[in-house]
């Protein structure tokens, strides 16, 4: 059989590229995200990482070692934009500067996103100071959150976690619950902003709302790292994005203006 000839065509990322990586349990993130970038200009690649059905420090450990072989499985010929290994709590315990160098070590990737660092970025975009924080999780994962964002130099007027260790359960959270939590906060100290943490909370459908009845920016995990994900793009992405941080997204080429979620 004759070879039949062919033309070569470029990346399908015309717009951009970017890779995630999500962990095992989660049900959310990666359904986010295609709301966030929903032009096909922009291609996403995702690799699924080991993650345990339950998230606490040991399976985070874990997470840590094999990192790098996640990363690795994502496609060689793409030249990514960015990589965002998408678990805030993740991040925590791991630490960003290890997560960056365990990912760019792996894949080929101009910059490395993650939850955490995008948080903390989009509160000094917005000049934020004072942020409480609501979580998932058991204390052993939820309190060095709170940690991180003190040693960075915010307050932290309160916060609260639903207790929760099994991500089967994080994944179902009501929305409606992830509000009134945001709400409990809100009317138990002063604060600049609400942190939504966990890419696997179902966040993106109460954020304008939230903001429009408290009055102060509400930011959650998947928002930020949707955030920080746009500014890495060499293209401007026209798209959908909930909150005060997505209505105009500065970037290096330029400002956009996102039109409101829906």
């Amino acid at each position: 059989m004759n070879g039949f000839a062919y033309d070569l065509t470029g990346p399908i990322g015309t717009g951009g590229t970017l890779g995630l990586i999500v962990l095992q349990v989660d049900e959310t993130l990666e359904q986010d995200m295609r709301r966030l970038f929903p032009d096909p200009a922009t291609a996403i690649y995702v690799n699924r990482i080991p993650s345990g059905a339950d998230l606490n420090p040991d399976t985070i450990a874990a997470m840590e070692q094999a990192l790098p072989q996640a990363a690795r499985l994502l496609p060689d010929a793409a030249a990514f934009d960015a990589v965002a290994y998408a678990c805030t709590s993740g991040t925590t315990l791991i630490g960003a500067d290890r997560v960056n160098a365990l990912v760019s070590g792996a894949c080929n990737t101009k910059q490395v996103c993650d939850p955490l660092t995008a948080a903390l970025a989009a509160l000094a975009h917005l000049g934020l100071q004072r942020v409480s924080i609501v979580s998932p999780y058991i204390a052993s994962v939820a309190e060095p959150i709170r940690a991180v964002f003190e040693t960075a130099g915010h307050a932290v007027p309160a916060s609260l976690s639903f207790g929760e260790e099994q991500e089967a359960r994080v994944a179902r959270i009501a929305p409606a619950s992830i509000a009134e939590a945001a709400r409990h906060l809100a009317g138990e100290a002063e604060t600049d902003a609400i942190f939504l943490s966990c890419t696997n909370l179902r966040t993106l459908d109460i954020i304008d709302d939230l903001e429009a009845e408290l009055g102060i920016p509400v930011l959650s995990s998947n928002q930020v790292l949707g955030w920080a994900l746009m500014r890495a793009l060499p293209i401007s992405p026209r798209g959908n994005g909930p909150g005060r941080l997505l209505r105009a997204v500065d970037q290096v080429n330029g400002d956009i203006s996102l039109s409101p979620f829906g």
